[in-house]
Formats: C-alpha cells, sequence, structure tokens
C-alpha cells in the first residue's frame, strides 16, 4: 500500500496567505505546504483541497481512478470545485466499516473533538491511520492490531500519539508522520528535532509512503538535562519532550509552601499543562525513582530546587556548619545523583536552572548555591545523552 502526501499542512496551507507571522516567513521553498490530503493506492482520497488534482499530477499520479473521497474535517470547510470524473465526497459515520471492489476495506473512528479519523487497510493486511486536525481518538479499546503508518497532527495533539502508543496501536515499526502542520509548528531544523522526540517525523508535500517500510527515527534519549534561565521555557520544553508517551510520571522537587500564593499559583498552572494521562509525584527523594527499571518515563522538575532541599537538610547555609563538613555531604549527595542518572535504565528529562552568568552574588550563602547546582549541572550533563539549552523559549541543542 501507498499513501502520497498531496499536503501536509493545516486547513488554511502554510504560509497562509497574507498573515505577516514569522511562520509563514519561513515557509519558503520546501518548507512551504499545501492543506492536508491524502491518496492511498490511487483508490482512497483522505481530504479533498484546492488544487488536489494539480498536487496529485506534480508527484505523478491521477486522480481519474478514485473510488472514494474520504472528509475527516469537522465541516466542509471552504468551497473546493470537484475535479471532472470524482466521486462526490462523503463523510462516513462513526463506527462504519466500507469495502471497496479492490480488497480496501476503510472504517471511520471517533475522535475526541469535532471531525473524523480513518483506518485504511490495504488487501494484503497492511494498516494506515489518518486522524483529523486537533483531534485524537476516542474510546481505544486496545484489541486492535498495530498500525503500520499513522498520520496525524503529532505537534498540535501529542497526546493523541501518547493514547495510540497506551492502547498498543503505535509499536516501534509504526512510522509515524506528521501531517496538519500549522502556525504552531517550528520551522526545520527545530521541527524535525521535537518530533523527533516524540518518535515521528515530517515529510515535504508530494512524498510517497510505502506503508510497512521501516523508517528510522532517532531513538528517544535516555537521559535528556534541559537547562535555561528563569521564565525561559525550560519546563515546557521538558514536557514536550514526552508528551507523545503515556504513564508518564512528573516529579516535583519542590513540594508545598504553606500561606505562598504565588507559589500555589505556579504550581496549578504547572499542573494545568501537563497531560491528562501523567501521574505527579511531590518527593525530593530520586535515587530509588532513578533505580527502578521498570517505571514509566520521568519528567523531574527540577534540580535546583532538589539541590535547594539538600542544603537545607545539611545546614549547609551556615558558614561554620558547611566548613564543618556539610561541603563534603552536599557534594556527596550530588555525586550520588549523578551516578544513579548514569545508572538509570528509565527514560527520564531532568530540568535545572542556570544561574550566575559571571553576575557574583553578595552573599557567601548566594555564591554557594550558584557554584553548587553550576557543579551538578556539569556533572548531571555529563552523564546525559541529550542536553538542551533554553533560552527565551528557543531550545539550542548541546549535546
Amino acid at each position: 500500500m501507498e499513501a502520497t502526501l498531496l499536503g501536509t499542512a493545516g486547513p488554511e496551507g502554510l504560509p497562509t496567505p497574507d498573515c505577516p507571522c514569522a511562520a509563514c516567513a519561513l515557509a519558503v521553498g520546501d518548507g512551504a505546504r499545501a492543506p492536508s490530503s491524502v491518496l492511498v493506492d490511487g483508490e482512497v482520497l483522505l481530504d479533498l483541497t484546492p488544487g488536489v488534482a494539480l498536487a496529485a499530477a506534480r508527484a505523478g499520479h491521477s486522480l481519474a481512478g478514485l473510488r472514494l473521497v474520504l472528509l475527516s474535517h469537522p465541516h466542509d470547510g471552504p468551497a473546493v470545485e470537484i475535479p471532472p470524473g470524482l466521486p462526490s465526497p462523503a463523510r462516513v459515520p462513526d463506527g462504519q466499516r466500507l469495502t471497496l471492489i479492490t480488497g480496501h476495506k476503510v472504517r471511520a473512528l471517533a475522535m475526541d473533538a469535532p471531525g473524523t479519523g480513518y483506518a485504511v487497510e490495504s488487501p494484503d493486511g497492511l494498516r494506515l491511520l489518518y486522524l483529523p486536525p486537533g483531534c485524537a481518538p476516542a474510546g481505544l479499546d486496545g484489541t486492535d492490531p498495530p498500525y503500520d503508518l499513522v498520520l496525524l497532527d503529532a505537534i498540535g495533539r501529542p497526546d493523541a500519539l501518547a493514547r495510540l502508543r497506551a492502547a498498543g496501536a503505535v509499536t516501534g515499526t509504526t512510522d509515524v508522520v506528521a501531517v496538519h502542520l500549522d502556525h504552531d509548528a517550528p520551522p526545520r531544523p527545530e521541527l524535525t528535532r521535537r518530533l523527533a522526540a516524540l518518535g515521528a517525523r515530517a515529510v515535504p508535500d508530494g512524498t510517497t509512503l510505502v506503508v510497512g517500510d521501516y523508517h528510522a527515527v532517532p531513538d528517544v534519549p535516555r537521559r535528556t538535562l534541559v537547562l535555561g534561565g528563569a521564565r525561559s521555557g525550560k519546563s515546557a520544553e521538558a514536557e514536550r519532550r514526552l508528551a507523545g508517551f503515556p504513564d508518564v510520571l512528573y516529579v516535583a522537587t519542590g513540594g508545598t509552601r504553606d500561606g505562598d500564593a504565588d507559589w500555589a499559583d505556579r504550581v496549578a498552572r504547572h499542573r494545568e499543562r501537563r497531560p491528562s494521562g501523567w501521574r505527579t509525584l511531590e518527593t525530593r527523594d530520586l535515587l530509588p525513582l532513578l533505580a527502578d527499571d521498570a517505571g514509566p518515563p520521568l519528567v523531574i522538575d527540577c534540580l535546583g530546587l532538589w539541590l535547594t532541599d539538600v542544603l537545607d537538610t545539611e545546614g549547609a547555609w551556615d558558614d561554620a556548619t558547611w566548613h564543618d563538613g556539610a561541603a563534603h555531604r552536599v557534594r556527596a549527595r550530588a555525586d550520588a545523583l549523578a551516578a544513579a542518572w548514569r545508572a538509570t535504565r528509565r527514560t527520564a528529562v531532568a530540568v535545572s536552572n542556570e544561574v550566575g552568568s559571571g553576575v557574583v552574588p553578595p552573599t557567601p550563602a548566594g555564591r554557594r548555591f550558584r557554584d553548587e547546582l553550576g557543579r551538578l549541572n556539569t556533572a548531571m550533563a555529563a552523564e546525559s545523552d541529550h542536553v538542551l539549552l533554553v533560552v527565551a523559549g528557543l531550545p539550542l541543542p548541546l549535546r
């Protein structure tokens, strides 16, 4: 089975006419994309879009043999001229199955937002799943075999990928390709990097995918360290790294602070943006979590708060205590954390602060925290597969 991506953008295409945004300004050459539409074996067209016949011709295909044109969007969209000879576009009710004379089987899937997803199976049993923009499957029961190719809004709805993985519909051999790429999608190479972190990829318009062929996507790094300054977007970037995976454990090292309304508001906003399937654990006892090989992926946020607790419990803010053994104890605990980070077999993303940047704190305690956090970051980075520095919301790969 072959799937030709006649377009890979959102409903308005990219760039959008007369849009002055940076995403549209950068969408030139291969970065320009038509609204998403997929031609399957020359028999089934998923979504009818403007200029689809010309797009097919450019990709070396004809629409003359089409037997079925399906609509996935929650509305029919702007008026589109139907090329002569094409079947009338149709929307299949959720759960309904169609069998074409060619042996292809089509099933409409219910979504958690307005729209219809379609599963297409070839006569030889290869399976393709196409989801509309902004949608994730509803009611997955884990009884269907894995798909060979999944086309979905991986940037806008990475949790859809997590749901499919949780149900066994996406496995390590599934080719996951992003479509419906819109203004929220970053330009390349950031798009490639972000999709790779989800176990997905993007391809140019006109690409023909051979369903069932294996395409190697870089493995999600086992240990990722995300560094950044205050309000740099480092926590959001860390969460994005695992947004396409189910059952993630979010380890909050900050704890609670009685009577601090601002802290409570920060914690609440962090919770609200996490995927609903994630669990949160408030703890600073990180070594047992890293040693648990069978546990789900971890997001640890953050190492600066973990170090603050270590300094608190060791009484290390006091100069006399610091020089009377606390320095040794603090560094021994930091070394133990770095060793556990090196040895862990779990997929884990840790967040830490970059502090100082040449500014010398006026107090011994401030200088102590800055220096010890710098040492901890250096030790953790040395044992990480992937290291990012987030500046003004932009992730810069360091390793």
